[in-house]
């Protein structure tokens, strides 16, 4: 009796150990304990998504692939922003052979939501929302935004539905975040844009962690200890985040037009000349260094300032050169506003802020060139003093004066400039503008300098022939 006692006694006891080490075993498959010199890059995306973001995370796969970290977690706190911005970033993130992690702290909506379905993990935290993805065109400031058209909706649904499916993720929940059309029973009814829970999006297999924190996140991931290399924008980054923002690079746009309208109009090149390029250089520098303006962009533009040039000094009247010229720079800078995976309504959405910019800086000059030589700090832009013909300031010959208040006929065409038949004399003549046709009587209106002013003087006939 007593040795059948020992012999469960021993048993039990085995029992124990291996369910003690079973335990120990289990308690190994989370949290592990990361190996040596393994390396974490943390890079936070949070604000709104726009062209400067990419390459700061371009730069931040780049370099945890060159220290050969064994993951890169993006901290996710968005409502969104950029349809094209977040397309360049998703397919930086399926291109790259690093392991991703999405953490999302504490939404990721819209714009957001693409970039969490390309990475190869999503981790939410308590509390946190995915989803709600609809493409829309904002409108003017303080306006509400407005919906674009189905070819969008479709573009998009299908974005987000490759993304799910090169991540074996549900693609029809990652569609119903995109088409309120898109109906799945028990989830979501048709007419409602799908936004998840972490709950939800846990149970419905379109996240796969939950973490209340980094360490957490970093315990589930087996990656306990591992060096953390958190990775802020440089200040070159923020810069061109700041240069890229629509306000902002609608702003230079204007000032860079304004300035070079004024300085058109002023003799000379100052502060005007100086200010519009340095402001059309730093639009043009920003959205360069985030992939959108390249030296193709810069031709056109300057192929269309060319054609403006020609319009205004060589050519009389406005023609098609003009036409020309306005389409090309209009062209060059819509271009400049647009990026790879932009919808139509983001390319026409680019072409009203380069319209807006263009009539601002017109209205603003026109207003200045009204307003400026009667203001103290004009008054010191604008050489007022004038040197009158009365005062003995006259550029000979002084024998033109005496054409003043004459009339005659246009012996050619003048346009504006041209050869007049005045009392029998051929006298070289210059209208304000207007065309004058062969044999139309004109009249002397003013004489400045060795400049000879006419206009159309209807009915008038020359003295010579009456």
């Amino acid at each position: 009796m007593g040795s059948r006692t020992s012999g469960w006694a021993r048993m039990a006891a085995l029992l124990v150990v291996a369910l003690l080490l079973g335990w120990a075993g289990g308690g190994n498959v989370r949290g592990a304990t990361a190996p040596a010199g393994a390396v974490v890059y943390v890079a936070p995306i949070r604000g709104m998504i726009d062209l400067g973001l990419v390459p700061y995370v371009q730069r931040v796969l780049d370099e945890a692939a060159g220290a050969g970290a064994k993951a890169v977690i993006l901290q996710i706190d968005t409502f969104g922003g950029r349809v094209d911005a977040a397309v360049q970033i998703r397919d930086s993130l399926l291109r790259s052979p690093l392991r991703t992690v999405a953490f999302v702290d504490k939404r990721a909506i819209s714009a957001g939501a693409l970039i969490s379905l390309a990475a190869m993990t999503i981790a939410m935290a308590d509390g946190g929302t995915i989803g709600a993805a609809t493409p829309v065109m904002a409108g003017a400031p303080g306006a509400l935004a407005q919906p674009v058209a189905e070819k969008t909706v479709s573009y998009m649904r299908k974005e987000f539905r490759a993304t799910a499916e090169s991540r074996g993720r549900p693609p029809l929940l990652a569609e119903a975040m995109v088409d309120a059309d898109v109906e799945i029973p028990e989830v979501i009814a048709k007419g409602k844009l799908l936004t998840l829970t972490t709950e939800e999006a846990l149970k419905h297999k379109v996240a796969e962690l939950r973490a209340a924190d980094l360490t957490a996140l970093l315990a589930a991931l087996d990656l306990t200890g591992a060096e953390i290399r958190r990775v802020e924008g440089t200040w070159a980054e923020n810069l061109v985040r700041f240069l890229t923002h629509p306000v902002v690079s609608s702003l230079l746009m204007t000032v860079g037009l304004l300035g070079i309208l004024i300085e058109i109009r002023t003799p000379g090149f100052g502060v005007p000349g100086a200010v519009g390029i340095a402001s059309l250089g730093l639009f043009f520098w920003g959205h360069y260094l985030v992939r959108l303006a390249g030296w193709e962009v810069l031709l056109l533009l300057a192929v269309g300032l060319a054609l403006l040039g020609v319009e205004l000094f060589v050519i009389p009247g406005f023609g098609i050169t003009g036409f020309l010229g306005i389409g090309a720079v209009m062209g060059g800078l819509t271009l400049t506003l647009v990026g790879r995976g932009a919808t139509y309504e983001g390319i026409m959405w680019a072409a009203f802020r380069v319209v807006g910019s263009i009539l601002a800086a017109l209205v603003v000059g026109l207003v200045a060139f009204r307003f400026l030589p009667r203001l103290a700090v004009g008054r010191r832009l604008v050489l007022e003093t004038a040197m009158p013909a009365r005062e003995g300031f006259a550029s000979p010959p002084e024998t033109d004066q005496g054409w003043l208040g004459k009339r005659g006929v246009a012996a050619t065409t003048l346009r504006p400039a041209g050869i007049a038949r005045i009392e029998g004399a051929r006298v070289d003549v210059v209208t304000d503008g207007e065309y004058v046709e062969v044999g139309e009587p004109v009249e002397v209106i003013r004489v400045d300098g060795n400049r000879i002013v006419v206009r159309r003087a209807p009915g008038a006939t020359e003295r010579s022939e009456s």
